[in-house]
Formats: structure tokens, C-alpha cells, sequence
């Protein structure tokens, strides 16, 4: 009886369920060609994503077909070398813009989304977009929001000062975050209630890792919705704030089920 040539490798089944960098094997002393070559190519996709500009037109036009009323702004960071060495700068509204924003404001609103590159541009191109069509269906149709801001060379407390010079009740911060090896494409949402110069991490709430192979748009909608509402109605985010959108029953007139226990 023939035998075949080379062992199965008793981790595929396991690798082939997650990107995960395990079980790469040896060559020797070293590791495989052809994991030395993807590793080459997850490194050089995340440092694309950090360095890459934003398409703004492109994102521009694609909110603006959903009916969003769209604002440019940037950052007092001038360029991206600036930025990736000065995040202070990157939480700073450019004093043009921040005038130019102020200028436009009509009262108070209900929420301020602003849109950052962050440090994925990717991530923002590809899921930005379709994050804010999912989630339009989602609020009720009485929700006030300013233009929607999308923000160059962009930090998470950006949006503070953007969503107090509209007023806003709460500011949403849709930002690509930092490249993984496995994943150059990821979106997060920060939520804050009442958005001002100063505010804190732990007065946030996130959603992290949206993208196909993690937290779809739909499923992110859900719950950024969720958090939307539930912030609104309380007044607050933060640790006193927890996404129990999961136990939540869209159907109306029937409770929440229980937890177990």
C-alpha cells in the first residue's frame, strides 16, 4: 500500500478557521518561504493603511447619494508625519475649520457624526459607508443631526469639539483604527454624551473591529443604534453605559428575556 509523500499537517483545520498567525511551521532554523512572504505582504497592507490618504471625494459622493448633508474638516496636524508623531495635534480642530464649523450650525442637535481616517484610511473607505446606510434605518426618523464631518488626519477627541460646536447632544466617531497584521481594515465607533474639549476614554463607549471578517455593518448598526438610543434616553455614556443590545427584542410589546441565573 502506498503512502503519501508529505505528513498532513495536523493544524490546517485549525488554521483554516481563523487568520491567526499559528502553527507556521519551520524550515530549518527559519521559517517557511512561504510565511516569511505573507508575512511580508500583511505587514506591508498594514503600513498602507496608516499611510495612505483618504479618498474624500470618493466618500463625499457616496454619503451624499444616502441624502447626509456632508462637512470637510481637518486636524491642526499638517501632514501625516505630523500626525503619527503628534497625536495632541491630531485631537485639535484646525482654527479655520473649527470657525467654519461653528458658522454652519443651526442649534442644537441630536447627533454629530463624524467620520475620521484615523489610522486606516482603508478601513474608512471601504466601511464607512455602507455603516451609515445600515444605520439610518435603524433611528427613528425624528433624529437630528448635523452634517455629517469627515475629518483628515483625525484622532478619536476630535469629534469632542466637533459635536460642541453643532451642539450636540452626542457625538459618534466613526475612526479606522490602528492595522493588525491579520486585519489592515478596521473601523471603530466612539460614542460620547455631550461632546466637549477634555472629555475622557472612560466616558466613552466603543465598537470595535468592523469589517466582514469581524463585526459586519449590519450587525454594527444594531448595536451602535442601540447605544445611540440608550445614550439619548439617559443622558450619559461611558462605564455607566453597557451595550446589553444582545438581550434587547426588537419586537414591540414583548420584554427583554432575563439573564440566566
Amino acid at each position: 500500500m502506498s503512502k503519501d509523500a508529505v505528513t498532513p499537517n495536523p493544524w490546517a483545520q485549525w488554521r483554516s478557521a481563523t487568520p491567526a498567525r499559528l502553527a507556521l511551521g519551520r524550515a530549518g532554523a527559519g521559517m517557511p518561504t512561504d510565511e516569511t512572504l505573507r508575512f511580508g505582504w500583511a505587514h506591508a497592507m498594514a503600513r498602507d493603511a496608516i499611510h495612505a490618504a483618504l479618498d474624500v471625494d470618493a466618500l463625499e459622493a457616496a454619503l451624499q447619494q444616502q441624502h447626509w448633508q456632508v462637512m470637510r474638516a481637518r486636524s491642526r496636524a499638517e501632514d501625516r508625519t505630523t500626525y503619527l508623531r503628534r497625536p495632541d495635534l491630531g485631537r485639535q480642530l484646525d482654527p479655520a475649520d473649527a470657525q467654519r464649523l461653528r458658522a454652519a450650525a443651526k442649534g442644537d442637535c441630536d447627533v454629530c457624526l463624524v467620520i475620521g481616517d484615523g489610522l486606516s484610511s482603508l478601513a474608512v473607505a471601504r466601511h464607512a459607508a455602507p455603516l451609515l446606510a445600515a444605520l439610518r434605518a435603524q433611528l427613528p426618523p425624528e433624529t437630528r443631526f448635523s452634517p455629517v464631518v469627515i475629518a483628515t488626519q483625525a484622532r478619536v477627541a476630535l469629534a469632542d469639539e466637533v459635536g460642541e460646536l453643532f451642539g450636540a447632544a452626542l457625538s459618534v466617531m466613526l475612526i479606522g483604527e490602528r492595522p493588525g497584521l491579520s486585519s489592515p481594515d478596521s473601523l471603530g465607533i466612539y460614542l460620547t454624551h455631550s461632546p466637549k474639549r477634555g472629555r475622557h476614554d472612560a466616558e466613552r463607549n466603543c465598537i470595535s473591529n468592523v469589517r466582514p471578517e469581524g463585526l459586519p455593518c449590519e450587525a454594527a448598526a444594531l448595536k451602535l443604534a442601540w447605544l445611540m438610543r440608550e445614550s439619548l434616553r439617559r443622558g450619559l455614556t461611558g462605564v455607566g453605559l453597557k451595550d446589553e443590545s444582545d438581550l434587547a427584542v426588537l419586537e414591540p410589546g414583548r420584554p427583554a428575556p432575563s439573564l440566566p441565573g
